[in-house]
Order: C-alpha cells, then sequence, then structure tokens
C-alpha cells in the first residue's frame, strides 16, 4: 500500500470530496484546490498550504497515476482524482467506501457516527451499522486493509476508525481482543494519535448531531462562495 503525505492526503481528500458535492466544478483547477485544501471547514488539521506545496502533491500523485491532469477549452489546467478508479488501481473502491475514506483523509480518526453524519453530501447510509459493514469491508484483505479500528479511549463509547495510507498509522494501535496490548500503551498511542490530529472536547450526542448539522450548512455556503471566486479567478487568468 503506498504511503502518502499529509499535503497529499489532503490533495486527495479534496479532489473526491468536490467530485462528489460539487460535480459541476469538478475537474478542479490549482486555485480551487489550494482553496479547497485550505479551507477551515471540515478539515482537521487546518492547514495554510501555498500554491507550490499543492503542486508539488499533484506532481508526485500524478506520477503515482493516483490524479490525472485534465485540458479543457482554457488555458487552466484542471486536476481529477484516479484513486480506486483507474486500470492501475491496486484495489478498486466503490462510491461509499471512496465517501468513508476522503473523510478519514480529510479529518483523521473518526467513529462510526460521526462518519455517517459527515458523509451526507458524498454518499447513503442507512445507520451506524450500514457504516461499520463498509468500513469492515475495507478493514478487510480484499480491499488491501487500508482501515483499522483504534482502542476505545478511556471514557468514551465508541472506537474511532483511522485510514492507513499516511504516516499517522505507524502512531496507533488497532483494536484487537486478547492482543496483549496493555491499557497504557494503548492510551499512549491514542494520546499521540488524538495530539497529531488536534485536540477535541467531545460534546454529547446530540450536540454532536446538531453541530455537524451546522457545520454541514456553513460548509455547503461556503462552498458555493468559493465555487463562485474560483470561477471568476479562472475567468481572469
Amino acid at each position: 500500500m503506498q504511503k502518502l503525505s499529509l499535503i497529499e492526503l489532503r490533495v486527495m481528500g479534496c479532489l473526491i470530496e468536490k467530485a462528489a458535492t460539487t460535480p459541476d466544478q469538478y475537474p478542479l483547477s490549482l486555485n480551487s484546490l489550494l482553496t479547497g485544501c485550505n479551507q477551515k471547514s471540515n478539515r482537521e488539521p487546518v492547514l495554510t498550504l501555498n500554491e507550490g506545496q499543492v503542486q508539488n502533491a499533484l506532481d508526485s500523485l500524478m506520477a503515482a497515476n493516483l490524479v490525472s491532469q485534465v485540458r479543457t477549452g482554457s488555458r487552466v489546467s484542471k486536476y481529477q482524482h484516479r484513486f480506486g478508479t483507474s486500470e492501475f488501481a491496486e484495489v478498486r473502491y466503490n462510491a461509499r467506501q471512496l465517501a468513508l475514506l476522503c473523510l478519514l483523509f480529510l479529518r483523521g480518526p473518526q467513529t462510526a457516527g460521526e462518519l455517517r453524519t459527515r458523509a451526507t453530501r458524498l454518499a447513503s447510509f442507512s445507520d451506524v451499522a450500514d457504516v461499520e459493514l463498509v468500513l469492515k469491508k475495507l478493514a478487510s484483505s480484499d480491499a488491501g486493509g487500508c482501515v483499522e479500528q483504534l482502542a476505545r479511549e478511556p471514557g468514551k463509547r465508541e472506537c474511532r476508525w483511522m485510514h492507513l495510507f499516511g504516516e499517522l498509522s505507524d502512531e496507533a494501535r488497532p483494536l484487537a481482543e486478547h492482543s496483549g496490548i496493555s491499557t497504557d500503551s494503548t492510551a499512549t498511542s491514542v494520546q499521540i494519535a488524538s495530539q497529531v490530529t488536534a485536540i477535541q472536547i467531545e460534546p454529547t450526542q446530540g450536540m454532536t448531531v446538531r453541530i455537524d448539522a451546522l457545520e454541514m450548512q456553513v460548509s455547503e455556503l461556503k462552498a458555493e462562495l468559493l465555487a463562485l471566486k474560483a470561477q471568476f479567478d479562472d475567468l481572469m487568468a
């Protein structure tokens, strides 16, 4: 399995996200992609990348056949992902699998409940159990074993899931019954992963649903505004 850098994961996540949520604005120009990578909503951690960093990530991803450049009628080059969809892909992913991987790329480790709430615009899941079913499929060898379940943190009801395409996977431990991993070492690994992604205060389940719904509405409005700005910038290029 190919390992991707933090910036490459952000670029890939943005391309997958925008292909599903704003298909009329897809493929993306470099300017639109930079805006998506640096947006403050639905991103963890929030990054401040420059054009050169995003272009370097695109070049690496194109060399790996994970992204392709599209020439349109305008002078502006645009980019589309080929992650899990091209003839070069080691494993092919369906829309629901791509949606969950996209969220994990953009926001780091999350519970199945969080993923279901946040995947609304990307794919349809009937309930949390449906999400867990897809996650377990992704964790199987048939799908390349590209996600794993983390040990439950003390005081938390749900375990988080994480992807295995980046460096963070080496700093966490999967939940395995009778694995022999001590509570102290498990807690330490989860704390490291939490520090890398961000320190979060977990609200109640009801608050989480309401907050995520509001975040989604704000994100949609921001996305529409940024798309209009990108269109204007492309026309002026």
